[in-house]
């Protein structure tokens, strides 16, 4: 037996969970056609068999047809959803793991223009910012539908096998009538805090009725709003003492702010370089005060902080579901003493941001995960030894590196600087993003461990890799930042790499013309805005930075709106001139002819980067696959076909800018068959 607080068991009613560790219910998009079907299986599998007390599935499922799903929610309202939830219940259940369900009605976080057309509702007429549907207040006829289909399908729930039900309130129907914020109306669901919860405590009451005392019933709502007019911490607390009271709730799970934008959203699951585990004292003072079981996740993505929040008595049960995108066998490696092992959660909210704008989740750093049954988590051992040389030290290189190494080859790194990282060590420099160097240093104590050799400062021509008798060769050389896009003055300006590295000093009026639309504009107008000086950040497209997801952008905003800073999108810098000590920019458009000029004293372009693969097109007559991808064994999983000579390859930015994910996902899939 552990002493480990984090590895002790846990009573929550009949139920004994093995410890105090869990993922809390997240909708990451794997569903199909709105079932749990294997891709979804699996990935929920991954993480019980490798030791988590529990995992709490869907995020939410949807109880109703009016409340259409927005990011691939699971349909409980369809009894075709029983069987396959059954058989990721007993999956889960043979390996150790309790299995429940979150369940909600979206209410007006949804869309009229989803699902079957139906008229979004809501205790209010006032729109969501974050899904922009202008809801109807629901009749009475609405609520006695909406309350009988919560108890539908929590009896489809129950035929499934899942140990416990969690009814999604925050921000959701439940939430739109307990909070005055969003409830309108009169009656026996308006006006006072008893009446607003009257949906919540009507529902659950009908629920209970008809599943029986044997399925944990829990409400996950939120008990500060963070806002004035909201649900503020006293009220929140008094809602507790009242789900206590009524005997039908078997625990809380609680949350702070509100989730209606993305401001609010980012304030309730933080994003990298704000504050870990934000809501940790609020959520221990709702145990203490309320009395109940109490369960709660907001970016705790690390071992100790976990630790901390059961060992004082803060939590029963703590929530690490970013943290098990990156690494599902958490628990596992707690066990085995071999912490420093674990994956890190980074931060960067790729998950999240990708499901709000409608993608599957994904880790910006495991390919793996949502993958499982493509992508092992789990490397194995190649039938014959080979060696394999990779050429470049960023996340794609290292990735290849550690894949190899871990199949049991012998692996000489080549990298030009004198330590690892490639654009992420750019990315890290500033402070806020200072948690993405997390991907490389993970990568460099695997590669050290498997004894991956690295040749640092180090120009590798050809000759140098051919001297390595390899039998493989990993091209990972990255980009270079792309600044030739104007018919005139490409030499007047600098890139946003030269801003983020100190190569190039912020100016006093500086135009920043982003045609990539990703993180490094917004970063070098934080550094020049940061200096103190004027900036405009122009675009082509028609908005600003469309590759900075929702939760993202949060930060920048918040960085940049309070300075002297603008953002011009449907305009497109076509050339530069010099204006005595000024520089002219000559503006035109994509939708009509146009001709101005506005005057700056530095232009900056943003243009994403250009294959550095110099190295690839000396190597690739030499080589014995002449650098071709056989892209159907690729996708299928299967070893590249075999030849005479080493096989040559070329990944991430050597092939064509993308982003982290790619360049590791080329990688892994990749090599893990050589």
């Amino acid at each position: 037996m552990s002493n480990d607080p984090l590895l002790q068991p846990f009573q929550l009613k009949h139920l004994t969970l093995r410890n105090r560790i869990m993922t809390t219910s997240h909708e990451p998009a794997y569903g199909d056609d709105g079932m749990p079907k294997d891709r979804y299986r699996l990935y929920h599998l991954e993480r019980a068999k490798a030791g988590v007390a529990m995992v709490m599935t869907a995020g939410s499922a949807s109880v109703s047809r009016d409340s259409p799903p927005v990011f691939s929610n699971l349909l409980v309202w369809k009894d075709e959803v029983v069987p396959w939830m059954k058989r990721l219940v007993d999956d889960c259940h043979d390996a150790g793991a309790a299995v429940m369900i979150q369940l909600s009605h979206l209410g007006r976080r949804t869309r009229w223009d989803k699902g079957d057309w139906l008229p979004v509702i809501s205790a209010t007429h006032e729109r969501e910012p974050a899904h922009r549907a202008t809801p109807k207040p629901a009749e009475d006829w609405d609520i006695a539908r909406i309350i009988r289909d919560y108890a539908d399908a929590a009896e489809r729930m129950k035929e499934a096998g899942v140990d416990g039900i969690e009814f999604l309130c925050h921000g959701h129907l439940l939430d739109q009538f307990m909070s005055p914020l969003t409830n309108v109306l009169d009656g026996p669901y308006g006006g006072s805090l008893e009446n607003r919860a009257r949906l919540t405590m009507d529902m659950v009451a009908a629920v209970r009725e008809r599943v029986g005392k044997e399925i944990i019933i829990g409400l996950r709502y939120g008990v500060d709003e963070m806002e004035p007019g909201g649900i503020d911490m006293e009220e929140g607390i008094a809602l507790g003492k009242m789900f206590r009271d009524s005997g039908m709730v078997d625990y809380l799970n609680v949350n702070r702010s509100r989730i209606h934008t993305d401001p609010a959203m980012t304030d309730m699951i933080p994003v990298q370089g704000m504050r870990s585990a934000p809501h940790l004292d609020f959520a221990g003072r709702i145990k203490a005060e309320v009395g109940m079981p109490t369960l709660h996740a907001s970016r705790i993505p690390d071992v100790a902080t976990a630790r901390h929040a059961v060992a004082t008595g803060q939590l029963d049960m703590v929530g690490m579901t970013r943290a098990h995108m990156a690494d599902p066998h958490i628990v596992r490696k707690i066990v085995e003493g071999r912490e420093d092992d674990i994956r890190p959660c980074v931060g960067a909210t790729y998950c999240l941001d990708r499901i709000y704008q409608g993608g599957m989740a994904l880790c910006i750093h495991n390919p793996s995960t949502g993958r499982e049954g493509s992508q092992p988590h789990e490397i194995e051992k190649a039938a014959v030894k080979k060696k394999v040389v990779v050429v470049g030290a960023g996340p794609a290189g290292l990735e290849a590196a550690r894949v190899a190494a871990e199949r049991g080859h012998s692996v000489v790194v080549f990298e030009v600087a004198d330590q690892p990282g490639g654009q992420i060590r750019l990315t890290a420099q500033q402070k806020r993003r200072s948690e993405m160097i997390g991907i490389i240093d993970w990568r460099m104590a695997q590669c050290t461990r498997l004894g991956v050799e690295f040749r640092f400062n180090t120009w590798a021509e050809a000759s140098d890799v051919l001297a390595e008798a390899p039998d493989v060769v990993v091209i990972a050389t990255g980009g270079m930042p792309s600044t030739g896009l104007l018919a005139e003055g490409n030499d007047l300006v600098v890139s946003s790499w030269d801003i983020l590295s100190g190569d190039a000093k912020p100016g006093t009026n500086v135009l920043i013309y982003d045609d990539a639309g990703d993180h490094a504009a917004l970063q070098a107008a934080q550094v020049i805005a940061e200096a103190g000086s004027k900036v405009e950040v122009m675009t082509r497209d028609r908005s600003f930075s469309p590759e900075v997801m929702g939760m993202n952008l949060v930060p920048y905003m918040r960085a940049l709106q309070d300075k002297a800073v603008t953002f011009t999108v449907t305009y497109k810098l076509d050339a530069v001139r010099r204006a005595g000590n000024q520089l002219m920019a000559v503006i035109g458009s994509d939708y009509m002819k146009l001709d101005k000029t506005q005057l700056h004293d530095q232009v900056v372009v943003n243009g994403g980067t250009q294959p550095l693969a110099d190295l690839y097109f000396d190597l690739k007559p030499q080589s014995g696959n002449k650098g071709a991808v056989d892209y159907n064994a690729l996708i299928d999983g299967h070893p590249q076909p075999e030849v005479e000579g080493f096989q040559l390859y070329r990944i991430g930015d050597a092939v064509e800018a993308r982003n982290t994910h790619a360049a590791i996902y080329d990688a892994l899939r990749l090599v893990r068959t050589v």
